[in-house]
This record gives C-alpha cells, sequence and structure tokens, in this order.
C-alpha cells in the first residue's frame, strides 16, 4: 500500500500535539487532523507537573512552556477558616522542580506553533468518519468542510481524540468505568477581593464540610478556581453562575465578603466525571493515547499529564517499530505500561485527603491530619515526590529487567532515571538526564569500566543492535548522587524516555544480549549466562 504519512494523529489536543512533536523529533512524516475549528479557546487543564515537565524538556518544547507559566512553589492550607500549614515546593532533583500552572488553550497554542516549526500545520474542521486496517496499514476516511471527502493511507494512527473518541468506536474497544458517585466539579477563573497575598506560584487551599477549594495563579487569568462538591443535584447540568461559584469559595473560606470578577477568556465550568480505561489501548496498527484511552475525575489535575507521558511513552516505540529498530511486540508494552499508569492515578486520587467530600466531624479530622503532615518535612517531601510524578514506575513491564544479584539500592528497572550530578569521562560536570537522548538508548556505566575487557565485551553485543544506543562512562558527583545510582558494578540501560529497561552487572554481557535480542530483534529464545568476564576494572 502507498503510505501517505507514516502516522496520522486524530486530534489536537494537548496529548495529540505532544504525540505529533516526538515523531517529529524522530524524523517521522506525520499529519495531524482535529474536527475542531482551531486551538481551544476554553481554559480547561492548567497544571503540568514535574515528570510531565521532564518529558517536554525532553521534546524541546519545556522551557518554551516554562517561560509562559507560573512554577508552583508554595501552597497554604485553611481547614474551616483556620490556616493550618504551608507546602513548599522545590526539593526535586530536576530541571522541572515544581509544577507549572499554564491553562490549556495556551498549552495547545505553544505546542501547535512547535509543531509548525517541525513542518506540521494541524488539518481543522477535519473529522474522521471511517477507518478500517490490514496489515500493510490503515485506511481512514476524513471530511473536510463543505463535506469535501478525503482517503487517506497511514502506516500507523493513533487516536488522541478524547472521551467520545471516534476512533476508539471504530475500532469497537469497549471503555468500561464507573460515574463518581456524590460528587461535582465546579470550576472557573476569576479574581478575587480576598485580603491573602497574591504571587505568582503561590496558592491556596480551602478544606470545608462537604467540599474542598482549590486556588492557584494562573498567567494572564487570576486564579483558577476549583471546587470539589457533593452533587445534591444530581439532574443539573447547566454551567455555574458566578454567585454560585463565589458562594461554594465564600463559604469554605469563611469569608463573606468575597467578591470574584471574571477573566477573559470566560471559564464557568460544571462536571460530572467517571472512571473509564479502554479495554485495549492497541488494536493492530491503530493506537488509542490521552482521554480516548483513559479518563478519571480532574483531582490532583494528572489527566493531561498521564495523557502526554503516554504519548511521550509511545512515541519512540512507534517509531521505532517501523523503521524495524525494534521488534513489533514492543508496542504491546505501552499498553501494559500505561495501563498500570492509569490504574494507579484513579487509585490514588480516590484517597487524595486534599479533594474528598467529607462530612462535618471527618472534615475536621481531615484538617488535623494535613496539619500534622505540613509541620512534618519527610512528609512533605513524600507528598511532593508523589505529586511529580518521578514515583511512577514500569518496573512490573515486559520491558523491565532487573539482573542485579544483590539488592544493593539504588533505581530498579522500570524506574524513571534519577537526574543527579554527575561527571563524565572527560571530566566535565554534567547532570544526568542531559546525556540521554530520545532518538537513542542509553547505557550508563561507572567510568572505572571504562576500556576495561568489560566494557568492550558489552560493547560487542552492542554492535548486533537495531536501534541507536550510545555508552556512556560517568562517575557521581557526591555521596546522594551515589546513593541515587546504586551498586557501581551494575550498568543501566535507559530507554529513550529516561526509564531504565535492563540493571546487569557489568561483567555479564549476556545480559545485554538476551534483552537485545528479546525486545529489540524479537527472538524470545533466552542466551545462556556467559561466565563473568575477566578483567580489572580501572581506577
Amino acid at each position: 500500500m502507498k503510505q501517505d504519512v507514516e502516522v496520522l494523529v486524530v486530534g489536537a489536543g494537548p496529548v495529540g500535539l505532544t504525540m505529533a512533536i516526538a515523531l517529529r523529533r524522530l524524523d517521522m512524516r506525520v499529519r495531524v487532523v482535529d474536527r475542531a475549528p482551531g486551538t481551544n479557546r476554553e481554559p480547561r487543564a492548567d497544571v503540568i507537573f514535574p515528570r510531565a515537565g521532564e518529558a517536554l524538556g525532553a521534546l524541546g518544547v519545556g522551557e518554551t512552556i516554562r517561560r509562559h507559566a507560573y512554577e508552583m512553589e508554595s501552597g497554604t492550607v485553611f481547614s474551616s477558616g483556620r490556616r493550618v500549614g504551608t507546602f513548599i515546593t522545590g526539593r526535586l532533583s530536576s530541571r522541572y522542580p515544581t509544577a507549572m500552572t499554564i491553562e490549556q488553550h495556551q498549552i495547545e497554542r505553544l505546542l501547535t506553533e512547535e509543531l509548525a516549526r517541525l513542518g506540521v500545520t494541524v488539518d481543522w474542521r477535519t473529522r474522521v468518519t471511517d477507518l478500517a486496517q490490514d496489515d500493510a496499514g490503515v485506511h481512514v476516511t476524513v471530511e473536510h468542510p463543505h463535506q469535501r471527502v478525503e482517503h487517506i493511507e497511514a502506516a500507523w494512527v493513533v487516536g488522541c481524540d478524547g472521551v467520545r473518541s471516534t476512533v476508539r468506536r471504530r475500532l469497537g474497544i469497549a471503555f468500561p468505568g464507573a460515574e463518581r458517585r456524590n460528587m461535582q466539579v465546579v470550576q472557573g477563573n476569576v479574581v478575587p477581593s480576598w485580603s491573602l497575598t497574591d504571587k505568582p506560584g503561590n496558592g491556596y487551599f480551602f478544606l470545608a464540610p462537604y467540599r474542598s477549594v482549590i486556588a492557584f495563579p494562573t498567567p494572564g487569568c487570576g486564579y483558577r478556581i476549583f471546587c470539589v462538591r457533593d452533587n445534591p443535584e444530581p439532574r443539573q447540568d447547566d454551567a455555574p453562575t458566578l454567585r454560585e461559584l463565589r458562594d461554594l469559595v465564600a463559604e469554605a473560606a469563611r469569608m463573606p465578603e468575597l467578591d470574584l470578577v471574571l477573566t477573559e477568556p470566560v471559564w464557568l465550568s460544571r462536571a460530572r466525571f467517571a472512571d473509564r480505561i479502554a479495554t485495549r489501548l492497541r488494536s493492530g496498527r491503530v493506537l488509542l493515547a490521552g482521554d480516548a484511552a483513559h479518563t478519571w475525575a480532574p483531582l490532583g489535575g494528572h489527566g493531561m499529564n498521564v495523557g502526554m507521558l503516554g504519548a511521550y511513552n509511545l512515541g519512540w516505540k512507534l517509531a521505532a517499530v517501523h523503521r524495524g529498530q525494534a521488534a513489533d511486540p514492543l508496542l504491546d508494552t505501552y499498553d501494559a505500561e500505561q495501563r498500570v499508569l492509569a490504574e494507579g492515578v484513579i487509585r490514588d486520587m480516590r484517597t487524595s485527603p486534599m479533594e474528598m467530600v467529607l462530612p462535618p466531624g471527618a472534615n475536621g479530622l481531615r484538617g488535623l491530619l494535613v496539619g500534622a503532615m505540613l509541620r512534618s518535612s519527610s512528609m512533605q517531601r513524600r507528598t511532593e515526590w508523589m505529586m511529580s510524578d518521578f514515583g511512577r514506575h514500569h518496573r512490573h513491564s515486559p520491558l523491565s529487567w532487573h539482573r542485579s544479584r544483590w539488592p544493593t539500592g539504588g533505581p530498579r528497572a522500570g524506574d524513571r532515571l534519577p537526574d543527579v550530578p554527575v561527571v563524565t569521562a572527560d571530566g566535565h560536570p554534567s547532570r544526568l538526564h542531559d546525556l540521554l537522548g530520545y532518538n537513542r538508548w542509553t547505557l550508563l556505566h561507572h567510568m572505572r569500566y571504562a576500556d576495561t575487557a568489560a566494557e568492550n565485551a558489552l560493547r560487542l553485543v552492542q554492535a548486533a543492535c537495531p536501534a541507536p544506543m550510545t555508552f556512556v562512562p560517568i562517575a557521581a558527583a557526591g555521596r546522594e548522587a551515589a546513593r541515587s545510582l546504586g551498586d557501581p558494578a551494575n550498568f543501566l540501560l535507559v530507554r529513550p524516555d529516561g526509564h531504565i529497561g535492563l540493571v546487569c552487572p557489568v561483567n555479564r554481557p549476556a545480559g545485554l544480549r538476551d534483552y537485545m535480542r528479546r525486545h529489540l530483534v524479537g527472538d524470545p529464545r533466552p542466551v545462556p549466562d556467559a561466565p563473568a568476564v575477566a578483567g580489572r576494572a580501572a581506577g
């Protein structure tokens, strides 16, 4: 089949645009279609957490987002009008150590501009009407304005077309789940009249019976007010009035004289949500990402982030399989890993104390518990780590092999590689993530093994790898970095998306050979473990 494009991305929201940028960074021929008339003018999602920030940074657009965002530095918590403490961020070792607040329509504008610089413009007002696939590719029928019909031949299709995904429905993939009971979310972008300090990056949480309110400054539009409340009128589906939002915030914050003024663009929203995950995220040459693949109540603000991380996960795998640099089952690991990620976020957000709908007694207890947590530096660090998504891992993925023989600490296969300071073989200091590349695998090992028999044996194995792979000898810069990296006798094989695929002793090259044969060459036969390579480590 003669293909018009290598990948057709359906949907130009934040996830679809991230998907297209990731593929273009890998020089894939991409086309993006969306039934909307243009980039979204509604604010919707408004926070990018650190792990998604790292992903966008690796794709070359993270700094652009940062320049237009506020970095979230702190959040002060009130319970029934009483201040219980302040949460401080900035402890994480990363180029993106804090969450960034920026409205979704601004994110889409910046991503669309970046995609245009990469040679791709979105086909707006273009909707998918039919889709069929065979072993050679995917046949997609789209309709342009004035009922002009076009037939597109693509090697692959990625459906990023939202909760009501046409791609998912055309594939006949079920979208099971259940609605959240007794919960609605009321949102608005406003300028409040309160006497609290207004400072970019510093927000407020107001906990009260049957509701919790989150308010964070957002560039260009005052505060995003996000209220999780009970659902006394389940059939009410009209947008909230400004007066309704004001009353909810005033009662939760104990500020009876509070006034709110709407900003532009006007954003008042009432929504109810269900937790749903598609039964399959891959059907042959068609894959699902973002809200087309999974959706849940916006507790914690992680929906857009998880979708972006899914696109970051999928992009390099799709390019590798298409080019014969990896075996086809590599694409199935996207389904396995993204499903676990979505399930974990749904589970964690259901128990988030900051956004539960609680009666008076339980709300009072919540205030006491949150206050105690905020007085504990270790609990603050733990909470910041959880919210960053740095702890989200792929340890149970078929793509994660841990072959270290002793529990010596450090990262495990499937973990995000720590972004710690290191020294390279030429003596230059560097952050570890700066040594990675989205277009290649990276094999990290301690520089004491550089130019030894052990490294030479690994290089001989690597020569048969069908995918790009670089060797990087490093040494940890400091005791904390050394603890984060674990046993220096192990090498770390890092995937293009910054997760560790293989942890194995440097003198066991058969571990690397077996991993490559299974996941990149596509030969599942195990390789007998060779004897340890003799040779003295340098240094």
